[in-house]
């Protein structure tokens, strides 16, 4: 008997070659809707190097399990393009609602589980559902259930938003750089569905790594306190970036909504020019006094939720010590850190080469600075060598990489697997649903 797939786990799956070379990992399970049969799978969406979603043909697939997937070596790098009549199975099939045709009630489901056939096809073979919780008891979940295809018929009412549980959960190992890209593969529609049902943080993450377009349309589905309270969790010169495309009265509605404190950086990043260091740089780097020791230093730059640019270095004011702060003296490179005892002072290890930037340079300037001295940020100053905030790489890149380069054209040219494993055969045909690539 063959073996049943559930296609939730096999998200993040990798997938392998026939020499055991890894050549990428499942995104999603492409179907295809038949008349009076389940839905025949006829491919993978698997992620490869470079972050490109390409199509896999599934008569290029040899085994699958919930480990891992063998190919016989041949893929098409093209971009993945859906196409009409095909459906995602974690993107879009996850989380529809289903009625029984027994009359026995509705559900929704939750996984699905494809399976091969004796003639090598693989198939929808069974629905993972949840019914809805019985009672009045706020507590709990219903009951679940397997059913076959043949025993549900789907019930979505037009208009009515498919929820994104099931989906959210599939992809809750993804970083926020890889679900951003994930999210900008889907459908319009299911984007911003999926959006609207991630937590403010995990949104926050989200769209700091989507281009700006796309930052517009979903935070236009958000009423004005859910958006506020999504901007509070952004960095705040991705914040200001983003309000900056907004009309001046949304921008300044939702200003006066967020928290004083987070508005108040925005509106001063907002205040400089884009492409100066003010308009880059972000107003929380790591800010200590000239009495703080190495061990903490060392305990401030170890918090998790860092960005590593941002603990590559401490600055050392006077107080008082958020920005602006006190008058400006030094940075301490956490290398430095590393090569002292515990109880030294930071005021002792200040980098006298380093010196810092107003915040009316240009970023052409301040990306010169950064290649010059191969820093990852700079620190800036205002007029009264107050530190205001850091320029790091990453602001950097963002500014000099081109406004699409996050997705990028399918006709240029991008390190295909066969140049890091040797054996993968790279076709670069129209994509087939019927084996073909």
């Amino acid at each position: 008997m063959s073996t049943r797939i559930f296609v939730a786990r096999l998200a993040g799956t990798s997938v392998f070659d026939p020499v055991g070379d890894r050549v990428g990992k499942v995104r999603d399970v492409l179907v295809v809707y038949r008349k009076d049969d389940p839905p025949s799978v006829v491919g993978l969406i698997v992620e490869i190097p470079g972050k490109r979603r390409v199509f896999l043909s599934i008569g290029r697939v040899t085994s699958i399990s919930s480990g891992q997937i063998i190919t016989n070596g041949l893929i098409n790098v093209r971009r993945f393009e859906q196409r009409g009549g095909e459906v995602r199975v974690i993107a879009e099939l996850l989380g529809r609602k289903v009625v029984f045709t027994d009359g026995t009630g509705e559900a929704t489901i939750e996984d699905v589980a494809i399976q091969e056939s004796a003639t090598g096809e693989w198939a929808v073979s069974q629905l993972f559902v949840r019914r809805p919780k019985s009672g009045a008891s706020p507590f709990g979940k219903g009951q679940t259930t397997f059913a076959a295809w043949n025993e549900v018929r789907e019930k979505q009412a037009r208009g009515e938003a498919q929820s994104a549980e099931q989906l959210i959960a599939a992809y809750s190992e993804l970083k926020p750089a890889d679900l951003a890209n994930t999210l900008l593969d889907l459908p319009q529609q299911r984007m911003l569905e999926v959006a609207e049902e991630l937590p403010d943080d995990r949104l926050a993450d989200v769209l700091e790594e989507m281009p700006e377009s796309e930052q517009v349309q979903i935070l236009a589905k958000l009423d004005d306190d859910r958006a506020a309270d999504v901007l509070d969790q952004m960095q705040p010169d991705d914040a200001a970036d983003l309000i900056a495309q907004l009309s001046d009265e949304r921008g300044e509605h939702l200003l006066e909504l967020m928290e004083p404190e987070e508005a108040d950086d925005v509106r001063m990043l907002l205040s400089y020019a884009p492409e100066t260091a003010g308009g880059l740089m972000t107003t929380e780097p790591i800010i200590v006094s000239a009495d703080a020791t190495v061990a903490e230093g060392l305990a401030l730059i170890r918090r998790h939720e860092l960005a590593p640019a941002l603990g590559a270095a401490v600055c050392v004011t006077l107080p008082p010590y958020e920005a602006p702060t006190g008058r400006f003296l030094g940075i301490v490179h956490f290398q430095r850190m590393l090569r002292y005892p515990p109880h030294v002072r930071l005021g002792t290890l200040l980098d006298p080469s380093l010196e810092p930037v107003t915040a009316d340079t240009s970023a052409a300037e301040v990306s010169r600075i950064l290649a010059s001295y191969n820093l990852v940020s700079v620190p800036v100053v205002d007029e009264k060598h107050r530190l205001v905030g850091v320029v790091t790489i990453d602001d950097v890149l963002d500014y000099l990489l081109p406004d699409d380069w996050r997705s990028q054209d399918e006709d240029e040219p991008v390190k295909a697997p066969s140049e890091e494993t040797g054996s993968i055969r790279i076709v670069n045909g129209r994509r087939g649903g019927n084996g073909t690539s």
